[in-house]
């Protein structure tokens, strides 16, 4: 690629134009990991919920058959040559989406509310492999709301 060329290039990903190709591959996976979630009898929310203070929900759902609210991490691959997606969801990752999730349940008010944490993960061969693990981690004793 030629330096004019790389730097239009540069410009356009800068302006907003051009998404990287993770940001379009992990797009992908949630809108997979929602329909996935749909069929199997959750209702859809809210996508990509971020609390004012931090913290991050991927997918906020209500899971008719056991009238639960669901958390919902979103761990999209191209392969699993380095893992499996959801050994990406480490502590770190999973304090964002509990501090998500503690404000999503501050804003309902419901302090008795049945609530969990899942991950969905999403691999992307031919055709995509969508897992969905339930109950992927538990609130800490730490944590309340």
């Amino acid at each position: 690629m030629s330096a004019r060329k790389l730097i239009a290039t540069a410009f356009q990903h800068w302006r907003g134009k051009i998404e990287a190709p993770h940001i379009v591959l992990g797009q992908l996976g949630e809108k997979l990991a929602a329909e996935h979630l749909r069929k199997h009898g959750h209702k859809i929310l809210f996508r990509n919920f971020r609390a004012p203070h931090g913290g991050e929900v991927d997918i906020v759902c209500r899971d008719k058959p056991h009238n639960e609210l669901v958390f919902v991490e979103v761990k999209t691959r191209s392969s699993e040559d380095f893992g499996r997606p959801f050994d990406a969801v480490n502590r770190k990752k999973r304090r964002l989406i509990l501090r998500g999730a503690m404000t999503w349940l501050k804003m309902l008010d419901m302090p008795d509310i049945t609530f969990r944490f899942d991950v969905v993960e999403v691999v992307m061969t031919t055709p995509p492999e969508i897992r969905h693990l339930e109950n992927a981690f538990q609130l800490p004793d730490d944590y309340s709301y």
